[in-house]
């Protein structure tokens, strides 16, 4: 027989689906802040997954693609449990906002303490009650405000299964990122459970391509996992793109911008990326490309201050044009029929 699971005060069976409240904090209206976790346990056993959204609250992709996932029709977990966070720092998800009330960051909080800051607390209870129960995870994030990011997979790739999962997932790049200190990886590691962080899309935002490509990915692993009843059809082979090395380019000169590349865009070294000028029309700077490779983050609003980050350029060993048709493949792939959300099942 399969062990029972405990979250907070509720048990949940092999079996079982169940939406569950897990108290955080009071607000300064003695109201209780929950977490809103989904579970669901197959009759078989095997691996236990965590997947998380929102904790930066201001990142709404992850919110919108774990929404859609469990609502699918073809969505089932036939072995192991997966377990489903997608507003983990609800009070920023509330008021827009990347942060918590404290003005923490979340994401530089972990593990946390039961008797911290109100962002260690939350740490605290998110590790103790979802991480710690679990084989692997999926962090879902977007690019910062005013900021887009090419869906794209970070991880660390020292590590063999690590380096598998991130490749199963299946988005159009493969990034290698050093853990960082305080951050739901690197308690996560402490834990052993191997994570893949998945960036896509801009905060507070829905970008379709970054909500199907996160969907698909997931599907993707629980299937590799043998959660999921794998297609009858044959699996296409997919191209692996992996960059060991990526860099921003910033702003030389404070200005309005004129944009000439867009995410996905392959540039040579010495392209002019964009330029910058004055209100009357007056070049004072241009963004110059200092490396050949393909941009996977770029900054979206047209004013720059100079020495802003504006293009996050990452560098492959392959040929970049390969990376870009493969882009450009795996776009139209997902989003070339809107509506047919069942063939990401």
């Amino acid at each position: 027989m399969l062990n029972e699971l405990k979250i907070g005060e509720h048990i949940i069976l092999p079996g079982e689906i169940k939406n569950i409240a897990l108290p955080v904090a009071k607000l300064y209206t003695d109201m209780d802040v929950h977490l809103p976790v989904y579970i669901v346990r197959g009759k078989k056993p095997g691996p236990t997954i965590f997947v998380s959204a929102a904790v930066h609250g201001d990142e709404l992709n992850g919110v919108e693609i774990i929404r859609r996932l469990i609502n699918l029709k073809g969505f089932k977990i036939s072995a192991g449990t997966f377990i489903a966070v997608p507003m983990v720092n609800v009070y920023g998800m509330v008021n827009q906002s990347r942060y918590m009330p404290d003005r923490r960051d979340l994401n530089r909080c972990f593990p946390g303490s039961a008797k911290g800051s109100l962002a260690g607390r939350v740490a605290n209870i998110f590790l103790k009650e979802i991480v710690s129960h679990c084989d692997y995870g999926i962090d879902l994030h977007t690019g910062a405000i005013h900021r887009s990011n090419l869906p794209q997979i970070r991880a660390d790739l020292a590590d063999e299964e690590t380096l598998e999962l991130a490749k199963i997932f299946g988005v159009p790049v493969i990034l290698h990122s050093n853990i960082i200190d305080g951050s739901l990886r690197e308690a996560a590691v402490a834990n052993d459970t191997k994570v893949l962080l998945y960036e896509a899309g801009e905060a507070l935002r829905f970008d379709e391509f970054s909500i199907r490509a996160g969907i698909k990915g997931i599907v993707n692993i629980l299937r590799h996992l043998k959660m999921m009843p794998k297609r009858r059809t044959a699996k296409r082979k997919e191209n692996h793109f992996i960059a060991n090395h990526s860099g921003w380019v910033r702003g030389n000169a404070s200005g309005i911008v004129t944009h000439h590349y867009s995410l996905g865009d392959q540039v040579k070294k010495g392209d002019v990326l964009a330029d910058i000028g004055s209100p009357f029309g007056k070049v004072l700077g241009q963004v110059i490309a200092n490396k050949d490779g393909v941009i996977i983050g770029k900054q979206n609003i047209p004013l720059v201050q100079e020495g802003e980050a504006m293009y996050h350029i990452a560098f492959f060993s392959e040929d970049d044009q390969h990376v870009v048709d493969h882009i450009d493949t795996i776009e139209e792939e997902l989003i070339g029929n809107i509506d047919n959300s069942e063939a990401l099942i």
